[in-house]
């Protein structure tokens, strides 16, 4: 698993083999990033459920002003603060959280972000809860989006505060960013 684009091109990064991951592959990555490009410069990124960093890290070598990278795993969060070591990266925050603790903390903070990347263990409704989450908090800022990785188009929660601006299959899985209105 390597950086694909910006400033950290080609590093290469750990936890692609880690347990209970599963990494967003790097053409879907570069294909996803394509999509969002004009978006990521100077925003403040989420990385929800980060694994290895990988989507928080992309987005920092891209231009992104900040990323919180969150992840309830040691173990994850581990390799992400090893990652970020290697490629002495300081404007990302690594935070071992329960993904809802985790928004509220976002909440109480007063953060706000331009882009979430929510990319959760597909047998879970935790992009729907994730998404309801976000909007009570309001922690998405005015234009700013979420992407969102499954295996099910049911698992999105629809919602009049959200608009599909794009959506794309990749074999077995879906990227779909919701912008909020």
């Amino acid at each position: 698993m390597k950086v694909i684009s910006g400033i950290y091109k080609g590093r290469v990064l750990a936890g692609y083999t880690m347990n209970g991951t599963r990494p967003t592959m790097d053409r879907v990555k570069e294909s996803l990033f394509a999509m969002i490009q004009n978006k990521v410069k100077d925003s403040i990124i989420l990385d929800l459920f980060s694994g290895s960093g990988n989507l928080g890290i992309e987005a920092i070598s891209e231009g992104a002003r900040e990323a919180y990278l969150v992840d309830h795993n040691r173990k994850a969060t581990n390799t992400i603060e090893n990652n970020l070591k290697r490629l002495e990266i300081k404007n990302c925050k690594v935070l071992i959280m329960d993904y809802l603790k985790a928004l509220d903390y976002f909440k109480n903070e007063k953060i706000l972000f331009d882009i979430i990347f929510l990319d959760p263990p597909y047998q879970t409704d935790y992009i729907e809860k994730s998404i309801q989450k976000i909007l009570e908090l309001n922690i998405l800022n005015d234009k700013g989006i979420i992407v969102c990785e499954t295996d099910q188009l049911t698992k999105i929660c629809q919602d009049n505060r959200l608009s599909v601006i794009k959506e794309k299959k990749y074999g077995d899985k879906y990227i779909v960013l919701l912008q909020k209105i």
